[in-house]
């Protein structure tokens, strides 16, 4: 007969095996996929381009692509955690991060870009953005301990004078932390000078184009303003007055991002693949 305290441990063992099982099982979203998270503000979101062709593809599931079409990389699965207007404090303070990114399962790889907006709404930019970042940095390596960190400067939005004025920033906060930064800026103004309005959708107030244009512009009309994801009215609005203002990505603007992106990430996930199986 077995004493009292082996019996226990016999016991234990199935429950504590079955625990185990329980919480690995909960670590990916996608089981046996590295798990990618983009988190960011509008010009990670795409708010424009998923409303003006909902069935995309989107920067997500692009990056998916691109990575599958290697042919010799794990499974990847890319989340997109990203809101228009948003700048890190704003993450914080309304409940957002907690809400959609502190819990998520598994995460392995984690794409940070911000700065526009904090620029524009944060005071004291200079002093309260790193302070900010840091923050940032902080709390995902207590939520999301196993994660690679990779903070992203930010495309050419803004004039290069205010890029160059957030892009140090950020390379600043990155060695501080000892992170490797993942330049974009670099390969997306490349891409602009091939046609600097090809990369950004139009967004136009509708009272601004004139009478003529009303009824030809109707079916482009959403939310007050004529929107457009290229170069289509070009031909026809181009000499009005503020035509070219809006600097977001366009479907073809996400894609640079996308492309620059996995040839970013394919080489480090070609690195841990012979860790992982070394573990087999």
């Amino acid at each position: 007969m077995n004493p009292p305290r082996i019996r226990s441990l016999k016991f234990l063992l199935p429950l504590c095996c079955l625990l185990l099982l329980l919480v690995t099982s909960a670590r990916a979203e996608h089981e046996g996929k590295i798990q990618i998270l983009l988190l960011g503000d509008s010009t990670t979101e795409g708010s424009i381009p998923r409303r003006l062709k909902p069935e995309g593809p989107h920067l997500e599931s692009v990056i998916e692509q691109l990575l599958a079409a290697e042919g010799d990389l794990p499974a990847c699965h890319v989340s997109n955690s990203s809101l228009s207007g948003e700048y890190i404090k704003r993450l914080f303070d309304s409940g957002r991060y907690d809400r959609d990114a502190a819990k998520l399962p598994g995460v392995d790889y984690i794409f940070i870009r911000y700065g526009l907006n904090d620029r524009a709404k944060r005071e004291n930019f200079t002093e309260n953005f790193p302070k900010d970042f840091h923050a940032l940095l902080d709390r995902l390596r207590k939520d999301h301990p196993q994660a690679v960190l990779i903070p992203m400067t930010v495309i050419p939005f803004a004039n290069e004078e205010v890029s160059k004025e957030i892009n140090d920033l950020i390379f600043g906060v990155a060695k501080a932390e000892g992170l490797e930064v993942f330049d974009i800026y670099p390969r997306y103004a490349a891409e602009l000078k091939q046609g600097f309005n090809m990369l950004n959708y139009r967004r136009y107030p509708v009272e601004k184009v004139p009478e003529k244009y009303q009824a030809l512009v109707k079916p482009f009309i959403s939310g007050g303003r004529v929107v457009v994801m290229a170069n289509e009215l070009d031909p026809i609005l181009g000499h009005l007055p503020g035509w070219y203002s809006d600097r977001h990505p366009n479907l073809a603007g996400y894609n640079v991002i996308a492309d620059e992106t996995a040839k970013y990430l394919a080489p480090k996930l070609r690195a841990r693949k012979p860790a992982q199986e070394s573990k087999q």
